[in-house]
């Protein structure tokens, strides 16, 4: 009879754990939904192996299992339980992952005020790391208490952890808090992992803050939950390595650029190279109206056209590695920021405007004055969206080949 491993959870849609765990060699990695009176039947099977396990379920475990470290016990909370010769052994890997993210992020918990955002299992694991490491104060923040009065006591906060689901899908336009709250905030951990990057993330990382995503505690708790199944050790390099593969694999390309530039010639080619799918922005459009672009700009004017245009950005820029070709207009709007860049990397396709095509593009009908005037305005915009620039002024083909390189060459989580 096979051992069973897997991770335990109520909702697990979103998990990247089967991925890691195949990763590091366990091929009977599963992913099992329970309900809470379900636990105890399922870890009682006597060919359990051993699971991880996830909200809402990592104290409720605990009654359930016969030795628990003097860690886990310390924390409150176990993720991790493994079958030793019919005796069920409960241990907590998070924090060997939190540890590996402040370790990554080169934020500073020493002799800080840290400020928890949550008061579930994950936030005990918080609590417990940033008090190993040295933390001057923690404040922990449940989510009855997360309102202005009570936060405007806390403006010193240097360090922000984020251990509430605000930020997931399907709310991932929110933050948990405003850092502009807090004007002594050094840096942010989100324990979120998916999208890759939240709002709080990126509003951290748009201040200069130094900031990091969950991905990397993910693969470390990962790592640590595998050596404690097999009784073995993996590679050092494991975690790093995992979470970067995985960044890559679920990171979409998003391509924006002046109407006319090209970027629907290069997102079909990129789309060749990398074997990824394409969504083009303004095909989705037509196709969700049933009318032209030239048809929609005439009846409902630009401003109908732009709100068709973000919920389309918003529903594709949910999905994972994919290249997704914008309309040239995408930028005008600050909303669409959020969604396209939390789980991309933007590019720039550039082209001398006197080169640009304007065949059925209802707003650069007015000839080169026009598009000039255009893009005065719009440079601005593309500068704040993009993170890189490519020129497309000679052979589409090798554009596509430059986003490609850039895009798997460049290292982040």
């Amino acid at each position: 009879m096979s051992k069973i491993y897997g991770l335990l959870g109520e909702k697990l849609s979103h998990s990247l754990s089967v991925p890691i765990h195949n990763a590091l060699g366990n091929m009977d990695y599963k992913l099992f939904e329970l309900k809470e009176c379900e636990l105890e039947a399922f870890l009682r099977q006597p060919n359990l192996g051993g699971v991880n396990v996830t909200i809402p379920y990592k104290q409720a475990v605990m009654p359930f299992l016969d030795e628990i470290s003097p860690e886990a016990r310390a924390i409150g909370a176990v993720n991790t339980v493994v079958n030793h010769g019919g005796r069920l052994y409960g241990y907590n890997t998070d924090k060997d992952g939190f540890l590996m993210m402040v370790k990554e992020s080169g934020i500073e918990i020493e002799n800080k005020k840290v400020m928890i955002l949550g008061n579930g299992g994950a936030s005990k694991t918080a609590v417990y790391c940033c008090e190993s490491l040295g933390a001057r104060e923690i404040v922990i923040i449940g989510l009855e208490e997360n309102n202005p009065e009570y936060l405007s006591n806390h403006k010193d906060t240097e360090v922000i952890v984020n251990c509430t689901p605000v930020g997931m899908k399907p709310n991932y336009l929110k933050s948990a808090v405003e850092l502009s709250d807090f004007p002594a905030c050094e840096g942010v951990i989100d324990l979120i992992y998916n999208p890759l990057r939240t709002k709080l993330i990126m509003d951290a990382q748009a201040k200069g803050l130094k900031a990091i995503g969950g991905l990397i505690m993910l693969t470390s708790q990962a790592k640590r939950a595998h050596e404690y199944f097999f009784d073995t050790e993996a590679a050092d390099e494991f975690s790093q390595k995992c979470a970067r593969d995985l960044w890559k694999q679920n990171e979409n390309i998003v391509l924006v650029g002046m109407p006319g530039c090209g970027k629907t010639t290069v997102g079909k080619l990129l789309a060749e190279i990398s074997g990824r799918e394409y969504v083009e922005i303004d095909e989705e459009i037509v196709k969700a109206s049933g009318k032209t672009i030239p048809e929609i700009f005439a009846q409902e004017g630009e401003e109908g056209f732009r709100k068709l245009e973000s919920a389309l950005t918003r529903e594709a820029s949910c999905r994972n590695g994919i290249i997704i070709i914008t309309g040239g207009g995408v930028v005008t709007r600050q909303e669409n920021y959020y969604p396209l860049h939390q789980n991309s990397r933007i590019y720039e396709i550039k082209r001398d405007i006197d080169s640009l095509a304007t065949d059925g593009r209802p707003l650069s009908a007015g000839g080169l004055d026009t598009l000039k005037e255009m893009y005065k305005k719009r440079k601005p915009m593309y500068d704040a969206f993009k993170d890189v620039s490519i020129a497309n002024d000679a052979d589409a083909l090798d554009t596509a080949k430059k986003i490609w390189e850039e895009f798997c060459e460049v290292s982040c989580y």
